[in-house]
């Protein structure tokens, strides 16, 4: 009988796969928004998968940034290019056939790596703080961290300048 921590592996990992396939592939509808939403979806049941993991740290930034910072500015940009609906166009064969040949070679690698794997004798536990990891990223990596932020600063205000309507 699988444990109730197994169980919940099996159903935040099969939602992760799922919403990943409905955010590239969606059968019910070609708006981009829709896209967006499984990949929030996406987001947070691999934050519970983190979780499960006893990385609450992650899961947290994953739910704060990524399915709530990065999704908006997603959004925003979907919204402010006014994206329509893709059509629907005419599959490319040789498109097609590429990407069953790349998919075929991948699932082959992973059999291939897990036909070979030595199952671990002792699970190792990392536990850290977030007190060390903010000291570690505001000494060490402070100019890095400051960079990042002010790259990423010049990218918005860049895109809010290329994105303004003339004024006749």
């Amino acid at each position: 009988m699988p444990e109730f921590t197994d169980l919940l592996f099996y159903a935040f990992a099969g939602l992760t796969l799922l919403c990943g396939f409905l955010c590239v592939a969606n059968p019910l509808s070609r708006n981009p928004v829709t896209s967006a939403m499984f990949l929030v979806l996406t987001i947070i049941s691999m934050a519970g998968l983190f979780v499960l993991l006893h990385a609450f740290f992650l899961a947290a930034v994953q739910v704060l940034v990524y399915a709530g910072a990065v999704m908006v500015l997603f959004l925003f940009v979907i919204m402010l290019l006014n994206i329509k609906e893709e059509e629907r166009r005419k599959m490319n064969i040789a498109a097609v056939g590429v990407g069953a040949v790349a998919v075929a070679t991948l699932a082959g690698i992973l059999v291939r790596a897990l036909w070979h794997a030595t199952p671990l004798a002792t699970t190792a536990t990392v536990e850290g703080s977030t007190r060390t990891l903010g000291r570690i990223l505001f000494t060490r990596y402070l100019l890095p961290f400051e960079v990042l932020s002010v790259l990423l600063l010049v990218a918005m205000v860049g895109v809010i300048l290329l994105s303004r309507k003339e004024l006749k």
